[in-house]
C-alpha cells in the first residue's frame, strides 16, 4: 500500500457494460505495452459466465487480447482444439482476440520462494508477450474453492492445465482432487503472488456480482444464480477486491439466497484464501469502498 493508505476499491450498484468502462477510467491506471484480458471462457452449458458483450467496452479500450488456458478435468475445455471451438461457440473469438496461453507447452515456471505451499507455478508460456493484465472476475461461488473471484482468476485462472493440477494438488498433481484443503487454498494465494510478481502491479482488477450462483463457471451444470445482483467493483487490489465482494454479501441480510451462498463459501472456507494472499503481502484485506452513481 503507497503511503501506508488503504487501497481503494470502486463500487457501482449498476451494472452495465458501459459502467465497468467508466470505474476502470475512474480507476486511473493505464495498462502499458500488450495487454492481457483474463476473462471465464465459460464451459459449455453454463448459463452464468458473463458474456463476451458485457466485456467488449472494456476490453476495446486497452486494446486487450483475451486470454485463456486449458482445463484439468474433462469438458469441453481441456484440450486446445475444445476449448479454441468453445471460445467460438461462446463468441469469444468473433469479438476480440484470443490467445490460449498454454495452447501449445512447455509451461512457463514462475518462482515463489515465499510460497507457503509451492514453491513454483505453472502457467502458459505465452504469458511472456505480454506487459500487464486485467483482470475480469465473475464473482460467484464455487464448488471446491468456496468462492471465485480475482485471486482465482490469477491462480488457477492463469495456470495452465499441468499448474491447475499442481495447484490443486498443493504441490502434488496426482492429489489434484485429494490434497488437505486448506493447502490448495493457500497454493491458490501462492500462485497468485507469483503472477502479481510477475506483472510488478500492472495489473487492474474487475469483479462483478452478478448470475451470484453457488457454482462456478466451469460447471456444465449450474445452480441458478440465488442471491440478487449486487454490483461492480473495480481495484488495483487483488485482495481487497475479494475482501469487499465478501463484506457485500455477508451485508445483503435482506437477500434471501444470502444464506445459501454463505453456506457454500463457509463451508469450504473461502476466506482462507484471503487470509493466506493477505499473508503473502499481495494485498490488504483493510480498503475504503467509494461508491460511484
Amino acid at each position: 500500500m503507497e503511503n501506508n493508505r488503504k487501497p481503494i476499491v470502486y463500487f457501482c450498484r449498476t451494472i452495465e457494460p458501459e459502467k465497468v468502462l467508466e470505474l476502470y477510467q475512474v480507476l486511473g491506471k493505464e495498462l502499458p505495452g500488450k495487454v492481457a484480458v483474463k476473462v471465464h471462457s465459460g464451459e459449455v452449458g453454463n448459463q452464468n459466465f458473463l458474456r463476451p458483450n458485457f466485456w467488449k467496452p472494456v476490453i476495446d479500450a486497452v486494446k486487450g487480447t483475451v486470454v485463456e488456458c486449458n482445463t484439468a478435468y474433462r469438458g469441453e475445455r481441456n484440450t486446445t482444439e475444445k476449448h479454441r471451438k468453445t471460445m467460438e461457440v461462446h463468441g469469444w473469438s468473433r469479438h476480440f482476440m484470443v490467445d490460449l496461453l498454454d495452447a501449445e507447452g512447455p509451461d512457463m515456471e514462475l518462482d515463489i520462494p515465499n510460497g507457503k505451499r509451492i514453491r513454483k507455478n505453472y502457467v502458459g508460456k505465452n504469458l511472456v508477450n505480454y506487459d500487464s493484465c486485467l483482470v475480469l472476475s465473475h464473482f460467484k461461488g464455487h464448488p471446491m474453492g468456496g468462492y471465485g473471484g480475482a485471486l482465482k482468476q490469477l491462480s488457477i485462472g492463469i495456470a495452465s492445465s499441468t499448474g491447475k493440477a499442481y495447484i490443486h494438488g498443493a504441490g502434488d498433481v496426482k492429489k489434484i482432487w485429494t490434497a488437505d484443503h486448506d493447502s490448495f487454498l493457500e497454493s491458490m494465494a501462492d500462485a497468485a503472488s507469483s503472477v502479481t510478481e510477475y506483472f510488478k502491479g500492472n495489473i487492474v482488477y474487475v469483479n462483478v456480482m452478478k448470475n451470484m450462483s453457488v457454482d462456478c463457471d466451469c460447471c456444465a451444470v449450474a445452480e441458478d444464480p440465488c442471491m440478487k445482483d449486487i454490483g461492480i467493483l473495480v481495484s488495483l487490489d487483488p485482495v481487497a477486491i475479494d475482501q469487499a465482494c465478501i463484506d457485500l454479501v455477508y451485508a445483503a441480510t435482506d437477500d434471501p439466497g444470502q444464506k445459501h451462498l454463505l453456506k457454500r463459501i463457509e463451508s469450504r472456507n473461502g476466506i482462507h484464501t484471503i487470509e493466506a494472499a493477505a499473508a503473502l503481502n499481495i494485498g490488504s484485506r483493510e480498503y475504503e469502498l467509494i461508491e460511484i452513481e
